[in-house]
């Protein structure tokens, strides 16, 4: 049994083939530290109220939802039009292209499902097409709509299932050119690059998510088991060493992060260049 309840059931097709699966979230928020506000004082939490300026308070009944077409300027909209319109929950995925593995940015992806059949019928369906995904190394794409919002879904393997990422729109996403556009077109120094290669070659290793801790989020807990006994808080988070901002030689940093030391002989440092006043 899941330990979750499923966020979405229905239907994986593809042509002719139909199977009933569910999705369950891959993320958790548990391992997080959430705080609320909280009045020093009297030591009571903060709560918070719906008020209209020049009147005060107002009763949930009275909220309705409104677009701001000018400024102060709204289109209401009751939740009864707004459901009038709501696309047809679509209880199928339909899985209309495929894609390889790496061919999606990973800046289009959202969030990670889970993806199992929903009864011993749909799991011979189900494996089939796990695993013609998995030897053709493809990502099956679709559309699909939970809680009332349409997605774009990315299927593939994951284990012994499925899993289905939704990705964001095209709109959704800032264009990159205005953030890169002051970096220069100067290709590299060849030293330098083939110091830097040798350096990511040293380091390439498989994945391994639980290698990376959580070291923040575990310092901040110590600090609230601490301060919950009545002990002194003196939990230390090591950010590392911060940048100085001074003239780096890159080229010994390189060597140095190698392991042969040394000063460059003759190769580029790499100076910081001071920038522009825009551009910070």
């Amino acid at each position: 049994m899941p330990p979750s309840r499923p966020v979405w059931s229905g239907h994986i097709r593809l042509s002719l083939v139909s199977f009933a699966v569910k999705l369950y979230p891959a993320t958790s928020s548990a391992s997080k530290l959430s705080f609320h506000q909280v009045h020093e004082p009297s030591g009571k939490r903060v709560r918070y109220e719906k008020v209209v300026p020049g009147i005060g308070p107002v009763d949930k009944d009275e909220i309705v939802k409104g677009y701001e077409v000018d400024k102060g300027n709204y289109v209401l909209l009751t939740q009864e039009e707004i459901d009038d319109i709501k696309i047809e929950a679509r209880k199928t995925l339909d899985l209309v292209q495929f894609v390889d593995n790496c061919e999606i940015d990973p800046i289009y992806f959202d969030r990670p499902y889970y993806v199992a059949p929903d009864d011993d019928l749909a799991e011979d369906a189900f494996r089939v097409l796990r695993d013609a995904l998995r030897q053709t190394k493809k990502v099956g794409l679709g559309q699909l709509v939970m809680r009332g919002r349409e997605y774009i879904g990315a299927l593939k393997p994951c284990s012994r299932g499925l899993i289905l990422e939704t990705l964001h729109f095209a709109d959704e996403l800032r264009k990159s050119d205005p953030y890169f556009a002051e970096i220069s077109d100067v290709k590299p120094d060849k030293e330098l690059l083939a110091l830097a290669q040798e350096l990511i070659e040293r380091k390439s290793k498989p994945f391994k998510a639980e290698v990376f801790q959580d070291s923040y989020s575990e310092a901040l807990r110590e600090l609230v088991q601490k301060k919950a006994k009545g002990r002194k808080a003196t939990v230390a988070v090591d950010e590392g060493e911060a940048p100085t901002g001074e003239v780096v030689d890159l080229m010994a940093a390189l060597k140095q992060s190698l392991g042969k030391g040394g000063k460059s002989s003759g190769g580029a440092a790499a100076k910081r260049r001071p920038r522009s006043k825009k551009a910070a």
